[in-house]
């Protein structure tokens, strides 16, 4: 029987990672991927507990809220270190808040001065706090009608700004692909490589993925993570029902094996879980209080998915490896 086009794709990503294997065995936890959570969905929780919590669930980094509103607003860098020391939580990196009324490709340049300014104090706090990236959408989330057709050129333009910014600070600048239900331009990965080449500024030359938007843009999660691997700095975890890992349909060992071909397992890459329920303005959740008691088992559900599968993956066979390509009906030297 002729495999559908994902099967083959999916022995595609097989194969290469079984000859990823043969050259590295990845037995010290520093070959591992790191695994770290993007802690808005946690709403108004304070953030020793969250802390608390992802330490208790063997989660190492945090991908911090980009909560710096105002020159009065949001983290403050010796407290949240001493908190998140206190627990041996290290910082990935910050994701970037875009609203409305502070967005990169809004047509009002009040808005875009208002968004440059906000990522100006965030890249400051993921500076401040040993982070890699912050992430950001170019245009508003909640936003999915456009405004116009130079949503793309006034967003290079605005960012492009920033750009040396980044470079001075050491923080990776990272463009976000977002399903059309929730933006309204910047929904593949291509699309976000177009954007960093409009920008065209060796301070933003990255791209944080998120498997969920991934399912609506790319062809192929594993592929599209294969193709793009030297410019992915993170990757946004949930499930096919936006939810925790292992509680839907989404095929987990074929992102661990693409992230592994792509050498994804280095200290400035990241998986960082944002589980957050379907529905097309996810911000909501920011401003939420959670039930503690949900809370906790989503984190270890998710951890406890993500280790279980990962070490399954790479404790395997070669043997084993290849029933994975045989169960699709072929050789193992055949595509």
């Amino acid at each position: 029987m002729k495999l559908q086009n994902f099967q083959r794709k999916n022995v595609e990503v097989i194969k290469k990672f079984i000859e990823i294997r043969k050259e590295q065995s990845f037995k010290k936890p520093s070959q591992r991927l790191n695994l770290s959570w993007s802690n808005w969905g946690f709403g108004t929780e304070p953030l020793e507990v969250s802390a608390e919590r992802l330490a208790r669930n063997n989660v190492k980094f945090i991908e911090l809220h980009g909560n710096r509103y105002g020159k009065d607003l949001g983290y403050k860098t010796d407290e949240t270190k001493k908190v998140l020391d206190s627990y041996g939580i290290q910082v990935s990196g910050v994701c970037g808040m875009v609203f409305p009324d502070s967005e990169f490709a809004s047509n009002s340049p009040l808005v875009r001065q208002r968004a440059i300014d906000y990522f100006r104090r965030n890249i400051d706090l993921c500076q401040e706090l040993g982070g890699t990236y912050i992430l950001f959408a170019p245009g508003a989330v909640g936003r999915p009608k456009k405004y116009d057709d130079n949503e793309y050129l006034r967003a290079a333009e605005t960012i492009g700004i920033l750009g040396d910014y980044f470079i001075e600070s050491g923080v990776r600048g990272a463009i976000e692909p977002v399903r059309p239900e929730e933006v309204s331009f910047c929904h593949t990965f291509a699309d976000a490589k177009k954007l960093i080449d409009m920008i065209n500024h060796p301070g933003v030359t990255h791209i944080a993925g998120d498997i969920f938007h991934m399912l609506v843009g790319e062809e192929h999660i594993g592929a599209a993570l294969v193709e793009y691997g030297d410019i992915l700095t993170n990757l946004h975890l949930a499930d096919t029902n936006r939810r925790a890992l292992g509680t839907g349909l989404m095929d987990l060992d074929i992102i661990q094996m693409a992230l592994y071909v792509i050498g994804y397992n280095n200290p400035k890459a990241f998986c960082s879980a944002e589980p957050l329920g379907l529905g097309g303005n996810p911000y909501e959740a920011m401003h939420g209080s959670p039930d503690p008691v949900i809370l906790d088992e989503m984190v270890s559900q998710t951890a406890t998915y993500f280790y279980e599968r990962e070490n399954e993956l790479l404790n395997a066979t070669e043997e084993d490896l290849n029933k994975l390509i045989t169960s699709y009906g072929l050789e193992s030297t055949t595509l």
